[in-house]
This record gives structure tokens, sequence and C-alpha cells, in this order.
């Protein structure tokens, strides 16, 4: 199974879905994309093995991944501060994926019922989404 992981900004999102997937999928290949550098290396230090920077492997990585989870930034184009690019959007809405959005009330993006739910429970899951 692969798992494609993709965060922004600082990506600590990315970094707890990271540490929990492993808990649960230790087996899993998951990839840890960022849209930045210090996205990517945050996202590593949860002990992922690979992982990878920007547009191009983005799109590259979501082409034959089982799962794509991360914000629902993710498949908004120019949502996480400009650093979503439209083509970023259209290849993780694209992919033969299932993706699970994280919502963040964050940017403009308001998702109905998510008002009550704290970020690691969202979390919490999303994990539970890939594992069963």
């Amino acid at each position: 199974m692969k798992i494609v992981v993709i965060d922004g900004q600082g990506g600590s999102v990315g970094r707890m879905l990271i540490e929990r997937l492993l808990k649960k999928i230790p087996d899993a290949c998951i990839v840890a994309v960022g849209t930045n550098s210090i996205a990517t290396a945050t996202m590593l230090k949860a002990g992922v093995k690979l992982g990878a920077t920007g547009e191009n492997a983005t799109i590259v990585n979501v082409r034959d991944a089982d799962y794509v989870v991360g914000p629902i930034g993710m498949v908004i184009a120019d949502s996480m501060l400009g650093e979503i690019t439209p083509a970023m959007a259209v290849a993780i809405g694209s992919s033969p994926a299932k993706k699970v959005l994280i919502p963040s009330l964050k940017c403009n993006n308001y998702v109905v019922g998510t008002k009550d739910i704290t970020l690691d429970k969202l979390v919490d899951l999303a994990v539970e989404e890939i594992t069963n």
C-alpha cells in the first residue's frame, strides 16, 4: 500500500499523520511530499524514509498512490498561502487514489460540521479511514 502524505507551511499536520500511520501500519510505503522544504523536513522527522518536495514531486507521487492524505487545501488551487499550484490540485484530484482530507478553517475555506472537532481528533479519524 502506498500512502502519500502531502503538507505545506511547517509540515506539522503531515508529521502527525505519518507518526500515527507508522504506528498502525509500519510496513506501508509512506511518501512525505512537502510543498516546501521545511514541510518535507518536518515530515521526515516522523520516521518516514521517502520524501520529496514541490510541484513535480506531488504530480509524480500521486499517480500510483493508494491513498493521498493531508489538509483539505491540497485540492484547492492557490491554497496554503499559494503553495498549492493549480497543477498540484488537478493532479491530486485526478489521482485514482482515495483522498483523505483533513478539514481546516484557515484561508477562507470553511467545512461545515467541523466546529467542535480538534485537529488531533481529525488526524485520528483520517488514520482510522486509511487503516480500517
